[in-house]
């Protein structure tokens, strides 16, 4: 995402550079002087014009390929990822289930709630694959790291998945990137990338605490919760 991304500004920044050069160009090289007459006026020219035509078409065609490329790259799963988590959205924070019953060293699925009280963490193990598998219990959410330059949404009843393999360990901020309602901006998460053994530990302490099974919200609802009625004032 990374490459595509600066890829893309660099052609922008030659084409760009290059476009204002013949204009200037332009500017400089025909303009009316002194006693001079107004320089010749071309009604057409053909294989200007075709190069005008062929020469976006070609562009376009460039960043569409390493578009594509980048996308299959991005979306490309493995039969078996080391881990994998199972992320819901809700009105109006994160639930994250941790499928580690062939865990060994945590021997349970456990799972992390969120509240919009509590901002709900999320632990990754560095250099190890995870598989996100992305649902909702209510509205359109958008599961967001922006240090991982990639985002997907979380759609009520349309499951979603990624992979990821976590590089370098530390704190990142995530968040919800879909405006989703009322407390949209509260649907914040702190991600940690940590050690295996970190990652083991954090979970072993979920379990202990009881926090254990698979919690993936109610059912799509039939209407929007209704907000609570106001006192009227007497």
């Amino acid at each position: 995402m990374g490459n595509l991304w600066i890829g893309a500004w660099v052609a922008c920044a030659v084409i760009g550079a290059l476009v204002w050069g013949l204009i200037f160009y332009s500017m400089y090289k025909f303009r009316r002087r002194p006693g001079n007459e107004v320089p010749r006026q071309t009604a057409y020219h053909l294989p200007l014009e075709l190069l005008y035509t062929l020469v976006p078409i070609l562009i376009v065609g460039v960043l569409f390929f390493y578009t594509v490329k980048a996308q299959n790259r991005v979306l490309a799963t493995e039969d078996n990822p080391d881990h994998t988590i199972k992320v819901v959205g809700q009105k109006w924070s994160w639930t994250f289930n941790y499928m580690e019953q062939e865990n060994a060293a945590v021997g349970a699925d456990v799972h992390e709630i969120g509240t919009i009280e509590k901002i709900p963490d999320l632990y990754l193990p560095v250099g190890e694959s995870v598989r996100f598998e992305l649902t909702s219990a209510d509205v359109i959410h958008s599961f967001w790291v922006p240090a991982f330059y990639f985002k997907m949404d979380a759609i009520p009843g349309k499951p979603n998945a990624f992979e990821l393999t976590p590089e370098k360990v530390g704190v990142y901020d995530g968040k919800c990137a879909e405006l989703c309602g009322t407390y949209h901006a509260a649907m914040l998460f702190t991600v940690h990338v940590v050690s295996p053994d970190e990652y083991d530990a954090y979970l072993k302490g979920l379990k202990d605490k009881g926090q254990t099974g698979t919690k993936l919200g109610p059912a799509y609802p039939s209407q929007m919760a209704s907000a609570p009625a106001k006192e009227t004032e007497k």
